[in-house]
C-alpha cells in the first residue's frame, strides 16, 4: 500500500499570488499613460477631420461632404416613402396641444380676413389666390397622428383640413396641361417638386411629388377640434405626418411648383432635405 500525495483544494489551485503595492502602482501608471495617449490621438484625429470638413466647398449652406451624407439619408428615407404607407393613427382621447415651438414666419401681423393662399401654377407665371373658405369647401379630412420634432419630443394631435391632393385635383395647378387628374395615378406632367413659403418669406419648405400627393398631407385649419391659433399657423398650415415637424410649415402664404428641389430653410441649416422618418 503506497502513500498518496495530498491534492490541493480548488480555491487554492486558482488563487494567484498577491502582487506588491509597488507593482500595482506601476501598472496603474502604465495604463493611465496609455489612456491619455489614446485620448490625445483620438482628439487630434477628430480636430484634423473637423478642420478638413469645414475647409470643403459648401453645398446648400453646409460643407459638401456633410451634404452628401444628408442626401444619402434623404434618399434612404424617400425610398421608404410610399403613397400606401400611412402614419399610425390614434384615439382622439390621446390628442394633446403641441408646444408653441418656433416663430419663424409668424412674427408679422396678419389679418385673417385679408389672408389669401397664393398659388403659382406649374410652368406658368399666373398666380391664383384662394381664401380659407375655398379650402374649407373641399372634403374635410380628420386624422389623429403623432407630430415628431427633430428636438426629440413628439405629441399626438387631432388635425382637420383638406388633402393637398384634393385641392390640386379640383384646381389642377400642379401639372403643365392644367387638366384635372387623379392624384392616385398622376400623369407624367405633374411637377416633381413643390415649395411653400410663409407670407413674410421667412420660412420655406420644399416637398417632393410623393409628399404633395400623399393622402395624409393636409392643408390644415383645425387642431384638436378648434381653429388654428396664430402660434400654430392660423389660418392655414401644412401637416404631413411622415415628415418631421420642420416640414409642417405654419401660416401658408405661397405655394409654387418646380422642376428642381425648392429652397428649404432647415436643409440650409444642416438637416437633410427630405426630413422623413
Amino acid at each position: 500500500m503506497s502513500e498518496k500525495t495530498p491534492v490541493p483544494a480548488p480555491a487554492e489551485q486558482l488563487q494567484e499570488p498577491l502582487r506588491s503595492e509597488a507593482a500595482v502602482m506601476a501598472e496603474a501608471r502604465r495604463r493611465s499613460r496609455r489612456s491619455f495617449i489614446g485620448l490625445g490621438l483620438a482628439g487630434l484625429v477628430g480636430l484634423g477631420g473637423w478642420k478638413w470638413l469645414i475647409s470643403q466647398p459648401e453645398d446648400d449652406g453646409i460643407p459638401r461632404p456633410l451634404r452628401k451624407v444628408l442626401d444619402a439619408n434623404g434618399r434612404l428615407s424617400h425610398a421608404y416613402y410610399k403613397q400606401t404607407r400611412l402614419a399610425p393613427e390614434f384615439a382622439r382621447s390621446r390628442a394633446r396641444a403641441p408646444r408653441k415651438n418656433g416663430t419663424y414666419g409668424l412674427k408679422s401681423e396678419l389679418d385673417p380676413d385679408t389672408w389669401r393662399m397664393r398659388v403659382q401654377g406649374y410652368g406658368t407665371d399666373k398666380v391664383q389666390e384662394f381664401t380659407l373658405a375655398d379650402v374649407q369647401a373641399l372634403p374635410k379630412v380628420e386624422m389623429v397622428t403623432e407630430l415628431k420634432c427633430i428636438e426629440g419630443w413628439s405629441v399626438v394631435v387631432h388635425w382637420a383640413g383638406a388633402r393637398l391632393s384634393d385641392f390640386l385635383a379640383k384646381y389642377p395647378l400642379a401639372n403643365r396641361s392644367g387638366q384635372p387628374f387623379d392624384p392616385r395615378n398622376p400623369p407624367a406632367d405633374v411637377a416633381p417638386y413643390a415649395g411653400l413659403v410663409t407670407p413674410d418669406g421667412k420660412y420655406y419648405v420644399g416637398l417632393d411629388q410623393d409628399t404633395v400627393l400623399h393622402p395624409q398631407t393636409l392643408l390644415c385649419y383645425e387642431m384638436n377640434g378648434k381653429p388654428l391659433t396664430p402660434e400654430h399657423g392660423a389660418p392655414l398650415r401644412l401637416v404631413t405626418p411622415l415628415k418631421y415637424g420642420i416640414k409642417h410649415l405654419k401660416r401658408i402664404g405661397t405655394l409654387t411648383f418646380a422642376d428642381t428641389r425648392p429652397n428649404d430653410l432647415w436643409a440650409e441649416m444642416g438637416y437633410d432635405w427630405d426630413s422623413g422618418h
